[in-house]
């Protein structure tokens, strides 16, 4: 792969830096920036924004409605909007649903979902996840039981990101409780106005309700709402989730957040020497910029396999062990730079009169690293990523 940029190419960002200067309001970047939620308001503005333009399914194919963008116009996008503090893209219906829809979905449900994800209509979540089944998804016990022309929902899943925003859920259902544990498994598109449906926040360490449990208490769904074929959803989960690993790997948020604590190491400290100069800490944050820049290499590769029509394989569990480590070090390492002005971690905290002691840039810094501990886990644990790299890799 040539890493030097096209003409074409550094077009492109050029493009897109004058959309974003243009278009994202100072106000938004500066919340973004200070690590205050923008809520369920502000992030559909955002993607009204990019939709108006024609970038908000930069990964779908434009027979579909997206822009169709290759590997290194997705990198590109995604380094300068997080350059530039933009809110992210939510990413459940447009990434992660929308590519199974795209393949296994019926043209009925093409028709009609993916219109509703591009326009907002529908706001997603994800219901993977149980008290008893995280790693291990294919023990899930959430039941489906067939009943004439719609199936009758009874269980209860967790760690729902944004699901107190979300009108439609998709989720993994046991419709065969007696087949092997991948095999009874179906893929079902629920409304969460459904009777039977109670949503419950988890606060998280930052002190955030970023999540929630959800349960199922005979939920009915109508039939036409399973995608491809009954008791096949677990096909369906695999090709899901290796589009979120690779998501999942953030090189853009991880440069964004290595140019922020390089600018603060940069600073004189009391001592009128910058932290820069100390040699434990340079040696680290060269080794992370050492890493991201390899990480960033095999993301545009992956990218580019998906881009084709191939499903990402053993490499997106690569990238999100390696994504999160990456992030979670430059967490870190912002942490310890910005020292005892750290130490707010609830949004409320750098707003208004609550507002820190200390320089601006320190506000989110321990909310970011208390929210990013769970990199680790969401998406398939990093152990269980280990070990599927190890199976497939190293036959283990």
């Amino acid at each position: 792969m040539d890493l030097n940029y096209s003409d074409e190419e550094q077009a492109f960002r050029a493009e897109v830096r004058a959309f974003l200067a243009e278009n994202l309001p100072a106000e938004v970047s500066d919340k973004v920036r200070r690590g205050i939620s923008l809520g369920k308001e502000g992030h559909e503005k955002w993607h009204a924004t990019l939709n108006a333009r024609g970038w908000l399914a930069y990964n779908w194919p434009r027979e579909f409605g997206g822009a169709e963008w290759n590997a290194v116009q997705r990198h590109i996008f995604e380094e300068e909007c997080a350059a530039a503090y933009a809110p992210r893209i939510v990413p459940f219906g447009l990434s992660m649903l929308a590519p199974v829809l795209q393949k296994f979905g019926s043209k009925a449900q093409q028709d009609h979902y993916l219109p509703r994800i591009l326009s907002g209509e529908d706001w997603w979540c994800q219901g993977y996840s149980e008290p008893g089944a995280g790693s291990d998804l294919a023990s899930l016990k959430t039941r489906a039981v067939r009943d004439g022309d719609h199936y009758v929902v009874n269980g209860q899943k967790t760690w729902t990101t944004l699901g107190q925003y979300a009108n439609w859920i998709f989720c993994l259902v046991r419709t065969d409780p007696e087949a092997k544990q991948q095999e009874g498994i179906s893929f079902l598109l629920i409304d969460m106005n459904s009777p039977g449906i109670t949503v419950r926040p988890i606060v998280l360490l930052d002190g955030t309700p970023e999540v929630n449990e959800v349960f199922f208490d005979d939920v009915r769904v109508p039939v036409e709402n399973l995608v491809g074929e009954e008791n096949k959803g677990w096909t369906y989960a695999k090709y899901l989730l290796t589009h979120e690993r690779t998501n999942i790997a953030g090189v853009g948020f991880s440069q964004a957040g290595l140019d922020a604590v390089k600018r603060i190491a940069r600073i004189e400290t009391a001592n009128g020497r910058p932290l820069v100069e100390n040699p434990h800490f340079a040696a680290r944050l060269a080794q992370v910029e050492i890493d991201l820049m390899a990480m960033a290499t095999t993301n545009m590769r992956i990218i580019s396999q998906a881009a084709s029509g191939q499903a990402p394989g053993v490499e997106s569990s690569m990238l999100k062990v390696k994504g999160t480590i990456i992030r979670q070090e430059i967490n870190d390492l912002t942490r310890r730079a910005v020292g005892p002005y750290a130490m707010p971690f609830a949004s409320e905290a750098v707003e208004g009169d609550n507002a820190p002691i200390g320089p601006e840039y320190a506000g989110p810094v321990a909310a970011h690293y208390f929210n990013n501990r769970k990199l680790s886990i969401f998406g398939g644990s990093n152990e269980i990523q280990r070990g599927i790299i190890a199976k497939v890799k190293m036959g283990g």
